[in-house]
């Protein structure tokens, strides 16, 4: 294993121990929801939009919603300038947006959801490390509350209680769900929460939420998403300077799942009276 390398300062950290986070919601007043999401130094603006219009790929008629995103790192989130990409997202970024998307779909059911088409957004103000993880936990928190925002509007509702093409033409009004109603439709569209952590081998030691000086002196870096389910979504791990045994993939695993079952708590908790 390699030591830390010049430079690298140890934050005081338990091994195990994560960043402090903060939540603050409709940062921005126009998206459906927003959310800004710090984790340590890292700070994610999260916003959600939704479009009656689905992917053109989608077949007429279709009865399912789709979930998509996009990831941005603004020119000031890095210590030195980082560049607008104006001709579309380069390789690296069009990973990270894949990944964001598919975490976020693999929480919700796009059938409950119905024929609604909602982008997260995700703007990194600042990188401190683990900003993908970041963006997916702060995701999952911006579109519950989006859907639970389009659920009391009457833009989502059960498929029993939807229009007909007929009914839309002529004037048909949204019901109003009451307070129970609307709670049990959010949980078939939204089931679940999902989250992601970083974790890594640094100097031979487990470490969960690598920031930045932590990831770059990393033997290991490691991305874990998982649903409050208790299900992974993604897990990409990769030796950057070693080999891992199994052994130590186990014990990256293990703490990896101990830290996001945390940010499963904090997300239902910072949600909990949130309209």
């Amino acid at each position: 294993m390699a030591k830390m390398k010049t430079g690298g300062e140890k934050d005081g950290r338990n091994h195990d121990e994560m960043r402090k986070i903060e939540v603050e919601f409709d940062f921005t007043p126009n998206a459906l929801s927003s959310v800004l999401y710090k984790q340590g130094s890292t700070m994610v603006l999260a916003t959600v939009t939704a479009d009656e219009g689905l992917p053109r790929w989608f077949p007429r008629n279709a009865t399912r919603g789709w979930i998509h995103a996009e990831y941005s790192l603004l020119p000031g989130s890095t210590n030195t300038r980082f560049r607008r990409e104006r001709n579309g997202a380069k390789g690296r970024t069009h990973e990270i947006e894949r990944l964001v998307a598919r975490s976020l779909r693999g929480a919700v059911d796009l059938e409950a959801l119905g024929p609604v088409s909602m982008t997260v957004d995700c703007e990194i103000l600042n990188a401190d490390g683990g900003t993908r993880c970041a963006s997916i936990t702060a995701g999952s928190i911006a579109l519950r509350l989006a859907i639970r925002r389009l659920i009391n509007s009457g833009r989502s509702l059960p498929s029993k209680l939807r229009p007909t093409e007929q009914q839309r033409k002529d004037g048909w009004k949204p019901p109003t769900l009451t307070s129970g109603d609307a709670l049990r439709h959010e949980a078939s569209v939204m089931p679940h929460d999902v989250a992601a952590l970083s974790v890594g081998m640094v100097d031979g030691d487990v470490r969960v939420d690598l920031d930045y000086v932590l990831d770059s002196n990393a033997d290991v870096d490691m991305n874990v998403v998982m649903t409050s389910a208790g299900s992974f979504v993604e897990i990409q791990g990769t030796g950057e300077e070693a080999t891992y045994t199994r052994n130590e993939l186990d014990s990256m695993i293990d703490k990896a799942v101990q830290g996001i079952n945390k940010l499963h708590v904090l997300q239902a908790g910072v949600l909990d009276g949130i309209e």
